[in-house]
């Protein structure tokens, strides 16, 4: 234990901590730069060769420039997110509204036979047009 006091231990844990995160801004910088649709291919190329070749640097320098535009296409794809979710959760909410399933509207089919309301051509044409 004398041979690695305590303050020796914060530091590296703050190292490994503030090395840690710059990976994580790394891979962020990387996943915008292909995320970003206003970029051509050799704007994206270029980034990511300096983002690559000097990655301090790069990194930096991205966020400087182009941070604003990822906080902009980070909000842009959580509302793409969430209205693709609504349309989802609204289309199978509606599809469980609705009720009837191809078995009841057939069943209301020979019900409305069986009391007279449709003949049996009818009943036919609308049973070969719900089992289409």
């Amino acid at each position: 234990m004398d041979d690695y006091p305590l303050l020796d231990l914060f530091l590296t844990m703050l190292y490994f901590f503030l090395w840690i995160m710059w990976l994580f801004l790394l891979f962020r910088v990387v996943m915008d730069i292909f995320r970003d649709e206003d970029l051509s291919g050799w704007g994206k190329a270029g980034w990511l060769v300096f983002c690559i070749v000097l990655p301090y640097l790069g990194v930096l320098v991205y966020v400087i420039a182009r941070g604003r535009g990822m906080g902009r296409r980070d909000v842009k794809q959580a509302k793409d997110s969430e209205a693709a979710f609504r349309e989802y959760v609204r289309k199978a909410a509606a599809e469980a509204n609705t009720g009837t399933s191809h078995t009841d509207e057939l069943a209301k089919l020979s019900e409305l036979r069986a009391s007279g309301g449709l003949t049996d051509e009818e009943f036919d044409r609308a049973k070969t047009k719900l089992l289409a």
